[in-house]
């Protein structure tokens, strides 16, 4: 091995490590990220953890002035926009790591030909923010012929 690939595969190994590290200490802080949402005026306050999942719901005195559908429409708007929130707070956990990263040679910098791996990892597809009931969830739109699902047997036989 050449010295200068040597330099590299060191400076490899010295900065995954820090890597890792900062990863550890960015998932602690990360699982006590909250963030909380009003809305209607300050009637409903709701709290979601580091994954978004609602841990806590208040009701103002005058909330009973909303009729139960504004109540549960709004419930729904304030846990979203709280999820939102906490991805951004989140986020901004993980930039020092990424930034970090993006200074770290790349594989293929220090073996000609080789991939750039950071390019092959999937990249999640985004859940849903509707209900399962709405026409907008994925495969309830009945022209969407990736999501028809199997044809029914007692169709079929119609």
């Amino acid at each position: 091995m050449n010295e200068r690939l040597q330099e590299d595969m060191a400076t490899m190994l010295a900065g995954l490590s820090t890597q890792m590290r900062g990863i550890a200490e960015v998932q602690k802080k990360r699982s006590l990220l909250t963030a909380t949402a009003l809305v209607c005026e300050k009637r409903i306050e709701v709290t979601v953890n580091a994954d978004g999942l609602l841990i806590e719901t208040r009701f103002a005195e005058d909330v009973t002035d909303l009729t139960m559908d504004e109540i549960a429409e709004n419930i729904t708007l304030a846990v979203q926009q709280a999820a939102r929130e906490v991805q951004v707070k989140a986020r901004e956990l993980m930039n020092p790591l990424l930034e970090h990263r993006g200074s770290l040679p790349k594989l293929s910098e220090m073996v000609e030909g080789a991939p750039d791996l950071g390019g092959l990892i999937p990249q999640p597809t985004p859940a849903p923010t509707v209900a399962p009931s709405s026409p907008e969830w994925p495969g309830n739109a009945s022209d969407d012929p990736d999501d028809a699902g199997p044809r029914s047997v007692v169709a079929d036989r119609d």
